[in-house]
């Protein structure tokens, strides 16, 4: 496919910004494929998303950015540039739940998740032999209470070293320090069930069943130092009755967990997400 650029950009919204940016693109000989907008009016904010071939383009893509910067300051803009040929290095955490890790890696084998996927990390030794297949390092680092600070250390530089840009919890059962997260600020992209936080701590889909609950979901946020509080990315619910046992409740829910996670992964590889305090606009895919 030709290679395109995609502009993210977020400022206070005011008049004469999408005629700058088109008009800078245009100026270049730029061809605009896709271009969407939206505008927070509660807090006055403008996001934008502009996607533009790169073959034709009168300038080297290394200095884009350099460039754009005189509108960027001249509207006080966030901006970021990503290229499509340019794919995200990506590492997955795991546990022992295997389906939204199994789920990725069949994605990213069969080219539906464009990215370089650098390493998976694990506090279990369960799925060496599918990474090993697949051709993915796999590097089991245990922990137990006494060891966490050594084995979240450990887990830093096992990132570090494989230069990864994204992280992604695919049920990675442990908590983040705050470290960690500072490290990756909303570049991990963790998954839960929507149950948080009304059934927390262990068998949550036991804690359902016995609330008779008629809708169960699953939600994919980027990680904060709060506890499942960062900045939701995607969700999906449905709906259950009382003819669904606990089994049946774990099943739809892990169903809801791979899809859910997919898309917001495949959200943030596409530069579709934009985060802002404590919310996301994602654009359409």
């Amino acid at each position: 496919m030709t290679p395109t650029a995609v502009m993210l950009l977020s400022c206070p919204d005011q008049q004469g910004i999408v005629a700058a940016t088109a008009a800078f693109i245009a100026a270049h000989d730029g061809n605009i494929l896709h271009a969407e907008q939206h505008v927070d009016p509660v807090e006055g904010v403008f996001f934008q998303r502009v996607e533009f071939e790169l073959d034709g383009f009168g300038m080297e893509r290394d200095r884009i950015a350099e460039e754009f910067a005189p509108i960027a300051e001249r509207f006080a803009m966030r901006v970021d540039v990503r290229f499509s040929d340019e794919p995200m290095r990506v590492g997955m955490m795991a546990s022992r739940h295997p389906h939204c890790l199994y789920d990725l890696l069949t994605r990213w084998r069969t080219g539906e998740l464009g990215c370089d996927l650098r390493v998976v990390v694990a506090n279990h030794p369960d799925h060496a032999d599918i990474c090993e297949h697949l051709g993915v390092p796999y590097v089991h680092l245990p922990v137990t209470p006494e060891t966490r600070s050594a084995q979240e250390a450990a887990v830093l530089a096992t990132l570090r070293a494989h230069d990864v840009e994204l992280v992604v919890l695919a049920r990675y059962m442990q908590i983040l320090s705050g470290d960690v997260v500072g490290a990756y600020r909303h570049r991990i992209i963790n998954i839960h069930h929507s149950f948080l936080p009304a059934f927390v701590g262990a068998n949550p889909y036991r804690q359902a069943h016995d609330r008779g609950v008629k809708l169960i979901g699953a939600t994919a946020h980027y990680a904060t130092e709060d506890l499942d509080e960062g900045p939701i990315i995607d969700q999906e619910t449905e709906r259950v009755t009382h003819r669904d046992d606990v089994a049946s409740l774990a099943r739809k829910g892990r169903d809801l967990e791979t899809t859910v996670l997919a898309r917001a992964v495949r959200a943030h590889l596409e530069h579709r997400v934009l985060v802002y305090g404590r919310k996301t606009v994602v654009f359409d895919g």
